[in-house]
């Protein structure tokens, strides 16, 4: 299969529309990663991503749509909901309700409930409004590995595996949105993001957080919402989280990285840009300022990506306080390195 990158156009928002409506697949930009779409009323459609990304059948889908008035096929809408819609609609949060029976089994991984979004990027808006269906889109790279803040990400990815590309440029927000689950006793924050756990608490009252959101899931625990595997977001080495004082952290970085690469390793560090001079001679990737989470979080899934370019295989990360945005970070970043950690004290 030639697959074909195109700016978003009008003209290539009419092949992208043609193409969902036919059951093939689309990656296209949101506002938080790029997102690869089927049709998600389409059995045949859904399982395309599944083979493309080579994702697990377990891990469940966000249904995006650009109306609410499109939900009435596909889930079951409450009061919170509404509030939460009229609050950060369009924008970068994903909530679950209960599905109604339109909806495939491989979409919601065989649970009674659904994921679903309204997204703000203006491609996203565009092509669900030409095509005038609900798509099902989870980040457009293989399973398990960096989501794609690029439309060349996804070309890394996907190339040869689905038709056609929209190029939006970089992502805004990058990293994927807020999972927030309305169908227990009290709503509960699956997956952090960028709508934190204060601005949905502003508008509904007392959230609380899944347990999983920093630990592994356990024996038997079912994905309840993407971005919940063991592994996610993982490059190719071996990522290891460095925590403690900051000053403790950077000398501890210092001495794991020298002794990684006397072992022969391709090994860097990722770290705050107040410490790249302390890091210099440690091959240091700036993650961004550590006094602003927003560009850390901007900035993680391409840091990730590049030092795959780079064939890095051992690589330690700061790690930033998991408050507001940091507990997104530090969702993903516990999964990118398979939750491995290790205290600067226990280094020095």
């Amino acid at each position: 299969m030639k697959t074909q990158l195109l700016p978003a156009t009008e003209s290539s928002l009419a092949l992208a529309s043609r193409l969902l409506s036919e059951g093939q697949l689309v990656a296209f930009p949101t506002e938080t990663v790029y997102g690869l779409g089927a049709y998600a009323l389409n059995r045949d459609a859904v399982l395309r991503i599944f083979a493309a990304k080579g994702r697990p059948a377990d891990n469940p889908l966000i249904v995006h749509i650009h109306d609410r008035s499109e939900l009435d096929g596909i889930c079951e809408v409450n009061d919170l909901a509404l509030r939460l819609m009229d609050a950060f609609w369009p924008g970068p949060l994903t909530i679950i309700l209960p599905r109604k029976a339109a909806v495939p089994d491989e979409v919601t991984a065989k649970l009674d409930t659904v994921a679903v979004r309204m997204p703000s990027h203006p491609v996203a808006m565009a092509l669900l409004r030409a095509c005038k269906l609900p798509i099902a889109a989870p980040s457009a790279n293989r399973s398990g590995k960096p989501s794609p803040t690029t439309a060349q990400h996804v070309l890394e990815d996907m190339d040869g595996r689905i038709p056609l590309i929209l190029d939006g440029g970089e992502s805004d927000v990058g990293l994927e949105s807020t999972v927030i689950s309305l169908v227990g006793e009290k709503p509960c924050i699956l997956r952090p993001g960028g709508v934190t756990r204060a601005m949905l608490e502003d508008v509904i009252g007392e959230v609380s957080l899944a347990g999983s959101i920093l630990r592994p899931l356990q024996k038997g625990e079912k994905a309840l919402s993407p971005g919940m595997m063991y592994k996610h977001y993982a490059p190719d080495g071996q990522v290891t989280l460095i925590e403690g004082e900051e000053a403790d952290v950077v000398e501890a970085m210092r001495r794991l990285y020298a002794h990684a690469a006397e072992q022969g390793h391709r090994a860097c560090v990722m770290c705050f840009t107040e410490h790249i001079e302390a890091l210099r001679d440690c091959h240091p990737h700036d993650i961004g300022a550590q006094s602003n989470p927003s560009e850390v979080a901007h900035r993680l899934f391409a840091t990730l990506r590049g030092l795959d370019e780079e064939r890095m295989d051992v690589i330690f990360s700061e790690v930033v306080p998991p408050e507001g945005v940091g507990l997104a970070i530090m969702n993903r970043l516990g999964r990118a390195a398979a939750f491995r950690s290790v205290q600067a004290k226990d280094v020095l």
